[in-house]
């Protein structure tokens, strides 16, 4: 089976605001929070697992210094800080049938970094969620 990956086809909404001016290199990661499923040994060999109930994410978008999705973020982080009304829904969706990522319910962390340099250097924004949801695969 051959499948095809198109960096054009990954759609990232942050509420209403569509992510655009995506870096050249990596431009979205997804981290879960949690720990997933741990175990744990007992000296006679007897093994126990738990289930993390965290299934909060960490997302870090990199997207190019004049990028809109700046000014949205630094909008949303300035309301949020204003009047803990900055919370927004975000989506992150392979359009060619891969990973679908979710939640209702996400906060950017701090504004970006802002640096300057010969050529335009790239922002990086963190974003945390609240309960998320993960379907699909990744190719």
């Amino acid at each position: 089976m051959v499948k095809t990956y198109d960096p054009k086809q990954i759609l990232i909404s942050l509420g209403s605001h569509v992510v655009t001016g995506y870096s050249d290199s990596s431009f979205v990661s997804i981290e879960a929070s949690g720990d997933g499923v741990t175990k744990k040994t007992g000296c006679d060999g007897e093994v126990i697992r738990s289930i993390d109930p965290d299934s909060t994410a960490k997302i870090t978008l990199t997207v190019l210094q004049q990028s809109p999705t700046v000014g949205y973020v630094q909008q949303q982080y300035d309301k949020d800080r204003a009047t803990g009304d900055g919370m927004f829904p975000v989506l992150v969706k392979d359009l060619k049938g891969g990973l679908v990522f979710s939640a209702e319910n996400a906060w950017v962390v701090k504004p970006p970094n802002r640096e300057f340099d010969r050529e335009a250097p790239d922002r990086e924004i963190e974003i945390d969620t609240g309960e998320a949801t993960w379907e699909g695969e990744n190719i």
